[in-house]
C-alpha cells in the first residue's frame, strides 16, 4: 500500500504550449508498472482552457467544482458542472476548460500507451472558445 500525503507533490502551472490562462495542475498519482493509470486536479481560472488534444487510451473528467465547458471536434460545446463525469474516446479530438466567468476543477484520469498519455495540438482560438457564450443556457 501507498499513500500519498496532500502536499507532498508539488502543483505546476499549465503550460504555455498546452493552455490558454492561468491552470493550476496537482499530480494525485501515476500508478507503477505494469498498471498504467495517471490521475492529476486541474483548477483553471475563468477564461482558461486547454489546447485541443487527443489521448491514446481515452480520458476521464470528473468535475469537482465551478463551471465550464468541454467540446469535441464537429461537436457542440456542452457546460460541465460538478459531479458530471466526461469520457473522450481514444484518439478524440477535444478541449475542456472555465467559462469565461466561473473557474473550474475537474480530475483528470487516463492511461499511458508506449509511455504516452496526451497528444497536443493546436491552441482553441477566442472565435472557436467564444462560441459556448451564445450556445448555452
Amino acid at each position: 500500500m501507498e499513500i500519498k500525503r496532500v502536499g507532498t507533490q508539488a502543483s505546476t502551472k499549465g503550460p504555455v504550449d498546452w493552455f490558454t490562462g492561468t491552470v493550476r495542475i496537482d499530480p494525485l498519482f501515476q500508478a507503477p508498472d505494469p498498471a498504467l493509470v495517471a490521475g492529476a486536479s486541474v483548477t483553471f481560472e475563468p477564461g482558461a482552457r486547454t489546447a485541443w488534444h487527443t489521448h491514446p487510451l481515452g480520458q476521464t473528467l470528473i468535475v469537482t467544482s465551478g463551471a465550464g465547458w468541454a467540446q469535441r471536434e464537429g461537436g457542440s460545446i456542452e457546460e460541465i458542472r460538478p459531479g458530471d463525469v466526461v469520457w473522450f474516446e481514444p484518439g478524440e479530438k477535444h478541449w475542456h476548460g472555465a467559462t469565461p466567468t466561473t473557474a473550474l476543477t475537474h480530475l483528470a484520469i487516463q492511461e499511458r500507451l508506449d509511455g504516452k498519455v496526451v497528444d497536443w495540438m493546436e491552441h482553441v482560438t477566442e472565435e472557436q472558445y467564444g462560441k459556448g457564450c451564445c450556445t448555452l443556457q
